[in-house]
């Protein structure tokens, strides 16, 4: 599969994504949006992944190149109907350029949180053989606050109601972090605004233990990754044969 990723800063990367999928065969063409590089003709591609950023949806005024990523992504969903899968501001992209709505949250959700499947998300294809209840790893804002028309909610927890969604059978987003890996805590607690959040969510004493706290589970949440990346191209293969008949 030729794999194309949308950046919004270098170090929020697909992290473990690009070993299992480098290890699968598949090719990978990351793009930095916001260091100027333009999105290419998107045809060639089998996968859009979108990936997180601290800019929020809204700020085109700051972000210019936020508008035709939107009409990018709306584009590649509504009209090539391919599989995307959006992460944290990606998710919110998703929502947001297919007409839902994204808004600040009254705290931020930072650190490990356990978020649990609805009865949609237990019956995905994408989810399967996922516990109903399971640890991940976030760091966001904002949130999901009206779905897309026709989109559904895979999971959720108490502090952000759309943890993951899907619209149609073939777009995802998740607002928790699935491709960390063991220099993301120590990248990401250096951009200004993360370190802000990450104060404001944990104190400072709990925001200085995060990296070693996420070091003890991240074997946890690689096998994690290894059964989404599984289930994605299970979907994928499934996708192009039903395309074919």
């Amino acid at each position: 599969m030729r794999i194309l990723v949308f950046q919004h800063v270098a170090v929020e990367h697909p992290g473990v994504f690009r070993e299992l999928w480098s290890q699968g065969g598949h090719s990978l063409e990351q793009i930095e949006l916001d260091e100027g590089d333009q999105i290419p003709d998107l045809s060639p591609y089998d996968l859009l992944v979108v990936m997180g950023g601290p800019m929020d949806v809204w700020q085109e005024d700051i972000h210019p190149w936020l508008a035709p990523e939107k009409a990018a992504i709306r584009r590649w969903v509504v009209e090539l109907r391919r599989p995307y899968l959006g992460i944290c501001l990606g998710h919110q992209l998703l929502a947001e350029a297919l007409g839902g709505k994204v808004t600040m949250m009254s705290r931020p959700e930072v650190g490990i949180a356990e978020v649990e499947l609805t009865e949609i998300g237990r019956q995905d294809a994408l989810l399967a053989r996922f516990d109903r209840r399971f640890d991940t790893f976030q760091w966001h804002g904002a949130e999901v606050s009206l779905l897309p028309e026709d989109a559904v909610v895979l999971a959720s927890n108490g502090a952000c109601a759309v943890q993951a969604m899907r619209w149609g059978p073939h777009a995802y987003g998740f607002q928790y972090h699935c491709e960390i890996v063991s220099t993301t805590v120590g990248d990401w607690e250096r951009i200004p605004a993360y370190k802000a959040s990450l104060i404001q969510a944990l104190g400072e004493e709990e925001a200085e233990r995060l990296g070693d706290v996420v070091a003890q589970r991240l074997p946890d949440f690689r096998r994690s990754a290894e059964l989404l990346s599984q289930n994605l191209f299970a979907v994928m293969t499934d996708m192009v044969a039903a395309a074919q008949k």
